[in-house]
């Protein structure tokens, strides 16, 4: 072997070695290295071996899914339905329901008993002056009238007594209205309880009280005039009559037997 060959590079010693041709299979040699070297730097980087797949042409892929079986039945069951417990709620102070302190309950006075109260009073009713009855109540059959010389309606009875004879209340109750009626002359309307009201007509033309007056029963209230254009053909009189609930009734059913 000759000794200077050994400072030559080892490419150098190479060629010389193959001659001409020597170039290209060192050339080649190097750049398939050089390849291989990429190829492992890339595929190191992705973390990802690269496979060459033959080229079939079909890109067709048919997959048939298999669910996992479940243990114990042939059917799914849905999960059981999750429970939440109730959750406590902090305690709260009860409301105040206002009841009265112990004192004040204490200052209150004692309930009456039921036999102890007191009824409501009973209604009574007095004629309003001494007479006999000249015309009765007539709601129902027509009554001949001498003074309109024609047959109609009485709803009230005629109390004959003399001009100036005093007018008492019936009952207790308040002076509801004074009026002056084109046929039966002053009149003046006592409101009772119960849905009782009680009328004097052909009243002198001054009462003895006024609208929205207490009266108790006998007081006067009046006295017997000759006001009544209607009922001038009969003797003095009293015309007296009664409603209950806006109705007229016949006074007879309330006034005391004779």
């Amino acid at each position: 072997m000759n000794p200077g060959n050994k400072k030559k590079p080892f490419f150098k010693r190479v060629v010389d070695f193959t001659g001409d041709k020597g170039f290209y299979i060192v050339l080649f040699l190097c750049v398939a290295v050089i390849g291989a070297a990429a190829r492992i730097i890339s595929s190191g980087r992705s973390g990802t071996e690269l496979v060459d797949l033959p080229d079939t042409g079909d890109y067709t892929v048919s997959a048939t899914f298999t669910p996992a079986p479940f243990y114990g039945s042939d059917t799914p069951e849905p999960p059981p339905a999750l429970t939440v417990p109730p959750r406590a709620l902090p305690d709260t102070p009860e409301p105040d329901a206002g009841e009265p302190a112990a004192e004040t309950l204490s200052e209150l006075p004692p309930e009456e008993p039921e036999s102890a109260r007191e009824e409501p009073a009973v209604l009574h009713f007095q004629w309003p002056l001494s007479g006999s009855v000249e015309t009765p109540h007539s709601v129902d059959a027509l009554i001949y009238d001498a003074t309109m010389a024609d047959w109609r309606t009485h709803s009230g009875i005629d109390i004959a007594a003399p001009i100036g004879t005093l007018v008492m209340a019936s009952s207790d109750g308040i002076v509801a209205d004074i009026y002056d009626d084109g046929m039966y002359g002053t009149t003046l309307i006592l409101r009772h309880s119960g849905g009782m009201t009680s009328i004097y007509s052909n009243l002198a033309a001054t009462p003895a009280v006024s609208v929205g007056d207490a009266v108790k029963i006998g007081e006067v209230i009046g006295s017997v005039g000759d006001t009544a254009l209607a009922e001038t053909g009969t003797v003095a009189h009293l015309h007296f009559g009664m409603t209950l609930d806006g109705v007229a009734v016949d006074p007879g059913w309330y006034l005391p037997k004779r």
